[in-house]
């Protein structure tokens, strides 16, 4: 039991290690040995666990959102309306990407152009536009949402918008509060841009 605890703590150290420099230096730029002297192991610690740095990159991406949709599945069971449930939705999507910048900068600057993990991040799409489907369906039947809307776009200008802010937060140095653009995300969907 003590040597898997130290397994575990180990590896999550390593992870957590390439995430920092897989934020500050890119995929393709950061190096083991960078990840090794950040996680105080060496370099072929690394390997008793990861086969190379693609594996620690697809294990990281792994884990973390495992993690993240944990959180988001609790977030939107905890709404009873379809629009606490998109609040809630978005303000746990925000609030993960904000307490870890490192995921942050590398889910909007890193992983859209490494081939290797498309499928990999076509899989963690999938799994967030079911959770809005589900939503909106929700809000079409409790007639909060329009039954006329394609729920495919819908979905997809929601994440589209979502991964806009946090992208836009991420390059202006993370400086404000992303949290707080969750409820005008919301509203703006709810209620376009039309004046009344």
């Amino acid at each position: 039991m003590g040597l898997q605890k130290n397994k575990s703590e180990k590896y999550l150290n390593i992870l957590n290690s390439a995430g920092a420099v897989f934020a500050k230096y890119g995929f393709y730029k950061a190096t083991i040995s960078q990840i090794a002297s950040r996680a105080g192991v060496a370099d072929g610690t690394l390997y008793l666990y990861f086969k190379n740095k693609d594996d620690i990159l697809y294990q990281y991406i792994s884990y973390k959102t495992s993690i993240v949709f944990e959180k988001m599945n609790d977030a939107v069971a905890a709404g009873k309306t379809a629009e606490e449930k998109l609040r809630n939705l978005i303000r746990c999507h925000l609030q993960e990407f904000q307490s870890d910048r490192h995921m942050a900068v590398i889910f909007q600057s890193e992983v859209r152009y490494l081939r290797d993990i498309q499928s990999q991040i076509k899989d963690i799409s999938k799994m967030y536009l079911d959770l809005l489907s589900d939503i909106i369906e929700q809000g079409q039947i409790e007639g909060s949402i329009r039954q006329d809307l394609f729920v495919g776009l819908v979905k997809r200008f929601i994440l589209g918008a979502v991964e806009g802010v946090i992208s836009t937060w991420v390059s202006a140095g993370s400086r404000y509060d992303l949290v707080a653009m969750a409820d005008p995300l919301v509203d703006l969907y709810l209620n376009g841009v039309k004046e009344e």
